[in-house]
């Protein structure tokens, strides 16, 4: 059994992580005291748990009232900066040593900010918080756009200028169900001639037609959840994961994510609050990892799910049995699947993560 103390020294490495998702409770209550911003609870614990409960409810109005609080209280660029440090500071403090933290600069503008003072303001935050967090850690950005929306070529625009500046790709979200991300090709296909990285929400409430659009028609570095995938793989759900050698039949979709190396940005607690699984022993991750597709742990949003990177991977540990070098696994997977450079995701997996395993291993 892993310890708790070991899970959280674990070098963990984050690829899908919304920033206005990962909020604590204490700095929502200040800064909406600051901007008279009505919140359902005062009480820092009180809300934090209505966060928690909201995402649990089942009811989708409910869930996406929880972002318009988070997002209210950020809308200027002080309160940006702030989010944006103590989340690379929290990240820190649970052993994640490389992230990619993603928002939607469009959503930050109601006071009057431009896109480049978002992105500037979240810049000035993580690099505050890499400076200032207890434990060595690399953060960058992913600038997303919304699929309900008509700025995606503007935010791919974005992306590419600032990527040198600490934006290492784009991304698309919001509702798969009537927004494919075919509407946004033009945007994906800029990013392609400026040979720039992005992955896109998919295969998390729609099903096989987004990823196979994501990947095929989009281009998709990487899928966001991608958790349906599982809808074309063809497996007798009554034996266990230990006896299905032999036993499981990939259809061309599932065959080709998995020939092609094309990661699968995972979120376990958060998929089972959204309903692309019914629990964490049920969750497609077991069966994508025992038959070895890219698949990386997230925490998608951490305050909505009251999760981290240490307690997805421990929910893990006990529905699969998973231990460190399960744990040493995801960690590369996703650290070759990071947008940073090569020279730069080679440094972090051996200076970094195989020296911890390796010597965690054995003990």
């Amino acid at each position: 059994m892993i310890s708790a103390e070991e899970l959280t020294a674990a070098p963990k490495v984050l690829l899908h992580d919304h920033l206005d998702g990962g909020l604590r409770p204490g700095t929502i209550v200040e800064l909406a005291a600051e901007i008279g911003h009505r919140l359902p609870r005062q009480d820092a614990g009180e809300l934090g748990l209505w966060f928690v409960e909201s995402a649990d409810s089942g009811s989708l109005e409910r869930y996406l009232e929880t972002f318009d609080h988070t997002v209210a209280v950020m809308q200027n660029a002080d309160a940006i900066t702030r989010v944006a440090s103590e989340c690379v500071q929290d990240l820190a403090a649970d052993g994640v040593v490389y992230a990619e933290v993603r928002y939607a600069p469009e959503q930050h503008l109601t006071r009057g900010l431009s896109l480049e003072q978002v992105v500037d303001a979240v810049r000035e935050g993580f690099e505050h918080g890499m400076a200032n967090a207890e434990r060595p850690i690399v953060a960058r950005q992913l600038l997303t756009a919304m699929r309900h929306q008509a700025r995606s070529m503007e935010i791919a625009q974005l992306a590419v200028a600032y990527r040198d500046a600490g934006v290492v790709g784009f991304d698309i979200a919001g509702a798969e169900a009537g927004y494919p991300p075919t509407r946004h090709l033009d945007a994906f296909e800029y990013l392609q001639r400026e040979n720039a990285h992005f992955t896109i929400h998919a295969g998390e409430a729609f099903g096989l037609p987004s990823i196979w659009q994501a990947i095929q028609w989009c281009g998709a570095d990487r899928l966001g959840h991608g958790v349906r995938i599982i809808d074309d793989i063809a497996y007798d759900q009554s034996v266990g994961l230990q006896h299905l050698d032999g036993k499981v039949e990939l259809g061309r979709l599932a065959a080709y994510v998995r020939d092609r190396r094309i990661p699968l940005e995972m979120c376990p607690s958060s998929n089972l609050q959204t309903g692309a699984a019914d629990s964490i022993a049920q969750h497609p991750i077991g069966l994508l990892a025992k038959l070895k597709f890219r698949v990386t742990v997230n925490t998608d949003n951490r305050l909505m799910s009251g999760t981290s990177m240490s307690r997805e991977l421990a929910l893990l540990a006990e529905a699969f049995d998973y231990g460190l070098s399960d744990f040493r696994w995801f960690a590369i997977n996703a650290m070759k699947s990071a947008f940073l450079p090569f020279d730069e995701r080679l440094a972090i997996i051996e200076n970094t993560i195989k020296p911890w395993y390796a010597e965690a291993l054995s003990r």
